[in-house]
Parts: C-alpha cells; sequence; structure tokens
C-alpha cells in the first residue's frame, strides 16, 4: 500500500507539474500561439511542423488533438488541414520524455524554489509566466523521483518479477500500454511512468517496447471522447488520430521493432531511460514520415467510417467549442464571429417586421417570432461560453475584450427584442384593421429604412473593426432622435386634426419609439468599435 500511495502521489506531482509548465508555456507564448494556427494551409507539412510547435508548448498531444477536434468542429479547421497538425502533434508530445531523460531531478528543488519566489516577489505578468514554467518543471521532477523511490521496492517481488515475465508477450505489452494511457488520459504520464520503471531496473527496454507502442493508441481514446456530441467533420478527425497511431504502431511492432530498437542500443547503451525516451522520439518522427504520403487515404478512411454529408448549418452556435477555450486568444476571436452571425440573424429579423407591417402578412409575423426564440437561444449560450472563457487565463486585452462582447451580444439581443415588438405591433393593426394617413405610413417607412441602415452599419463596424463606419452610426443616430421627435409632433398635429384613428396613433408613437431604441442599441455597438481605437 506504502508503494502504491507513493506512485499515486508522485503521477499526481508529475501531471500538475507537466500542466502548470504547459499553461506557463502558453501564456508566456499568448499571441504568438494563435499566429502559430493561422498559419495553417492546406499545405500538410505546414500543419505537422505547427502541430508539432504547440505541442511543445502545452505539453500535451491529447490537449493539441482535443483542440483541433474543437477547431474543426467550430469551422476553424478542415479536415485536410487537422490531419497534419495530428501528425505533428506526436512528434511534439516526444519532448516531454526527452526532458525526463536527461534526469534532472538535482535541479528540481532548486527550479521549485526559484519560481515560487519570483512568483511571490513580482506583479508582473510575463514574470509569473515564467515562474509557472519553473514551478511546473521542478513539480514534473520531484513528482519523478517519487515514483522512482516508491517503486525501488518492488526489485525484489516476486509477483511483480513474474507480472513482467509475461509482459514478454508483446501483444500483452501493447494492451497494457493502452489500458494505462486511457486511464492517466496522458501519454507523457505513462511514459514518464516506464522510465521511472526502468530507472529502478524494473523492467527491460525488450518489455518496454510493447508498452510503449500502446501508449501511442491509448493516448487517442482522450480525442476519441472529445468528439462525442460534435460534428461529423470533428468525429473523423479523431478516428483520423486513431487510425494513425494503429497503423503505425502495426508497422513498428510487425516490421520495424527489431532494426529500431538495434538502434536505440546503440545511441544510448546502459541507459534505458534514454533508450524508451528515443524509442518514442523515432517512433513517432518514422510513423509521420512513413504515412505522411497517404494522408488524404486517411482522410478518405475516416470518411467511410463516419459517413454522411457534413450537417447544414442549424440555429445553434457555429463557431464556438468549448475545447477552443484552451487557446484564449483564438477563442476570443471566435466570440467575435459568432456575436457577428446573431447580429445578422437580427438584422434579418428586423427586416421581416418591417414587411410584415406594411404588407400586414401574419405569415412573415410568425416568422419573427419564431426566429426571436432563435436569437434568445443564442444570447444564452453566447453569454454562458463568454462566462466560461472569462474563467480562462486571459491577458488584459483579452479580459476588456471579453467584457466588450458581452454588452454587445446585449445590444444586439435588445434589437432583437424591439424586432418582436414591431412584429406585435404589426399584428396588432391587422387584427383591429388600423388605418393610417398615407402621410404617417410615408413617415414610418423612411425612419424603418433609416433605422435598419444604422443597425446594418453598426454590425459592419463591429465586424470589421471599422473605424469610420462606426463614427457614420453615431451621426446617423443623431439623425434619427431628431426624425423620431420631428415625426412624434407631426403625429399629434394629425391626432389633434382628427386625421387618423386615436387608436392608430398609439400605435404609431410605439413603432417610432421602438425604432429609436434600436437606433441607440446601434449607437452603443458602434462605441464598442471606438473605444478599441481609444484603449
Amino acid at each position: 500500500m506504502e508503494i502504491a500511495f507513493g506512485v499515486f502521489g508522485g503521477l499526481g506531482l508529475f501531471l500538475y507539474g507537466m500542466n502548470l509548465m504547459g499553461m506557463g508555456l502558453q501564456k508566456a507564448a499568448g499571441e504568438r500561439l494563435k499566429k502559430l494556427i493561422e498559419v495553417l494551409t492546406n499545405n500538410r507539412l505546414m500543419g505537422v511542423l505547427v502541430g508539432a510547435l504547440v505541442t511543445m508548448i502545452i505539453q500535451s498531444s491529447s490537449a493539441t488533438t482535443v483542440m483541433v477536434i474543437g477547431f474543426v468542429n467550430a469551422g476553424l479547421m478542415t479536415l485536410n488541414q487537422a490531419v497534419g497538425v495530428i501528425m505533428g502533434a506526436n512528434v511534439g508530445t516526444t519532448i516531454t520524455a526527452q526532458l525526463i531523460a536527461f534526469n534532472l531531478t538535482d535541479f528540481a528543488p532548486i527550479a521549485l524554489g526559484v519560481g515560487v519566489g519570483i512568483w511571490l516577489f513580482t506583479s508582473r505578468k510575463s514574470a509569473k509566466d515564467f515562474a509557472e514554467i519553473l514551478i511546473g518543471f521542478g513539480l514534473l521532477f520531484m513528482g519523478m523521483d517519487l515514483m522512482g523511490n516508491s517503486l525501488a521496492p518492488l526489485s525484489e517481488n516476486p509477483a511483480f518479477k513474474s507480472i513482467m515475465i509475461s509482459l514478454n508477450d508483446p501483444f500483452l505489452g501493447v494492451l497494457v500500454g493502452l489500458g494505462l494511457t486511457t486511464i492517466l488520459q496522458s501519454s507523457s504520464a505513462s511514459i514518464g511512468l516506464l522510465q521511472a520503471l526502468a530507472r529502478e531496473g524494473l523492467i527491460s527496454l525488450n518489455i518496454a517496447f510493447p508498452i510503449l507502442f500502446g501508449d501511442n493508441i491509448g493516448t487517442t481514446t482522450t480525442a476519441l471522447l472529445s468528439s462525442i456530441g460534435t460534428n461529423k467533420t470533428a468525429k473523423r478527425a479523431a478516428i483520423i488520430h486513431f487510425l494513425f497511431n494503429l497503423i503505425g504502431t502495426i508497422i513498428f511492432m510487425t516490421l520495424l521493432r527489431t532494426p529500431i530498437q538495434k538502434v536505440v542500443l546503440a545511441l544510448t547503451p546502459g541507459n534505458i531511460q534514454k533508450q524508451i525516451a528515443n524509442a518514442h522520439t523515432i517512433f513517432n518522427i518514422l510513423n509521420v514520415i512513413i504515412q505522411f504520403p497517404f494522408a488524404g487515404l486517411l482522410v478518405k478512411a475516416a470518411n467511410k467510417l463516419v459517413p454522411g454529408d457534413i450537417e447544414e448549418e442549424g440555429v445553434g452556435l457555429k463557431f464556438l467549442d468549448s475545447r477552443i477555450i484552451e487557446t484564449p486568444s483564438i477563442a476570443v476571436g471566435q466570440v467575435s464571429k459568432e456575436v457577428s452571425r446573431m447580429g445578422k440573424v437580427v438584422e434579418k429579423n428586423l427586416e421581416t417586421s418591417a414587411k410584415a407591417f406594411f404588407s400586414k402578412d401574419s405569415k412573415l409575423i410568425q416568422e419573427v417570432f419564431q426566429q426571436e426564440k432563435v436569437i434568445n437561444r443564442l444570447e444564452t449560450d453566447i453569454t454562458e461560453y463568454l462566462v466560461e472563457l472569462s474563467n480562462a487565463p486571459l491577458t488584459k486585452e483579452q479580459h476588456n475584450a471579453v467584457n466588450t462582447l458581452f454588452n454587445a451580444v446585449n445590444d444586439i439581443e435588445r434589437v432583437g427584442d424591439h424586432a418582436d415588438n414591431l412584429a406585435e405591433l404589426a399584428q396588432y393593426r391587422i387584427d383591429h384593421k388600423l388605418r393610417f394617413t398615407d402621410e404617417a405610413i410615408d413617415e414610418l417607412k423612411v425612419m424603418f429604412d433609416k433605422v435598419e441602415n444604422v443597425y446594418i452599419l453598426a454590425v459592419e463596424a463591429f465586424k470589421n473593426t471599422d473605424f469610420k463606419k462606426a463614427e457614420e452610426v453615431l451621426k446617423m443616430e443623431e439623425e434619427v432622435d431628431f426624425m423620431e421627435k420631428q415625426y412624434r409632433a407631426n403625429h399629434i398635429d394629425r391626432l389633434n386634426n382628427l386625421a387618423c384613428q386615436p387608436s392608430a396613433g398609439v400605435i404609431f408613437l410605439d413603432l417610432i419609439s421602438n425604432l429609436e431604441r434600436i437606433s441607440d442599441h446601434s449607437s452603443n455597438i458602434a462605441q464598442y468599435v471606438l473605444d478599441k481605437q481609444n484603449s
């Protein structure tokens, strides 16, 4: 039991240290990580390089692949782009095993002490990010040391020796590696455990090889689980990851195991920790080289295994996926796209409400009511996503962007509410057979047209961060305010002169009041754009 507790605690320190170091590296990379993703093109080789670099930064191929599934699900990446990144992620994850192989345990307390010191005595963000990297590094190696020391007594345990002998069966070794990585949800952790066993002389390279190959299959379970509930393209990305590692394992177990084992032994004779690290690295690099020319076939195989056409765009979120929150700089940009998309949905509903009023078409009114439910759902989903994003490690600029998006979503949703009000007034006009003077109808047409243009311009300014259009919105909003006052006075004159029905007069005033409020919210949206110019 003492051994189990020691291994469990050491593994916990290892995983936490690896995660903390990855978070520190990711925050230190900041916008550069976003740029790495943005350089992706249909060039798969570039995708491999980006996948490897991103995984080196975040210290987990599983996290990179889950992120890729999020990107694919949100339409940020195509399947052809994803296949290269997935291949590269497998290469990038080998950096952790190589780091462990250097056995820097003696430096772990120093890194931990310096890291905590920097964290406590500085308020600078960049320094705190560096402190996280040092603390994570220290905890990782202290975890490795604790695991190794806890495992040492097993060398005299007969039951353990018999288990190790049974693992000479390569197929069983692959299953053990697969199961171990599936449980730990990290190939780096399971390979780290292998290296800890090797350090204490508890495992030979002959036994470690098949377990290592099984680890590479086991790491795909994280992505497969993550793909549940995603669209078909994202599911195909997870399948590609599984097929890539499965095919690689089969190739190495049947054809390349013996020559690779000889190369590894020749490179670092007498150092089994480095041999395991080198085997892991060589496996993943050669696997990419062998399968890279056949990446298109992997995509075709995934399409066969997950058949059917890509789902048509629904009424829910299109650009957002919770997995993208792992890279806040990209997540903020995706929320902005989703908010702009919501703005276009509201724009269409505003146009429909205008048509419904002037054509007295009950069918169009019902269409507005239905779309209002969609708008409300979008507002709820985007707001929930923003709440989740606001709890991620954000820079000051990203926090400001999230706050702006909160406000923009609220203003756009309020415009949707006013469009719904306009449709209700249109229904009231139909139900009560209200008559308006030609002058009143002409004024309403002018004001509807003006307000629609103000709102459209505001959404375009927000989408493209167009300061010129934002300034134009503010000028037009003043014109709408003047128009509302003028038309209100004109209509009161008509009522006093008995030119129109009193009930129609009330509806007219409600209409121009709602239109003026739409203009106000449009002005708010434009102001958020101008605030960026001044920040």
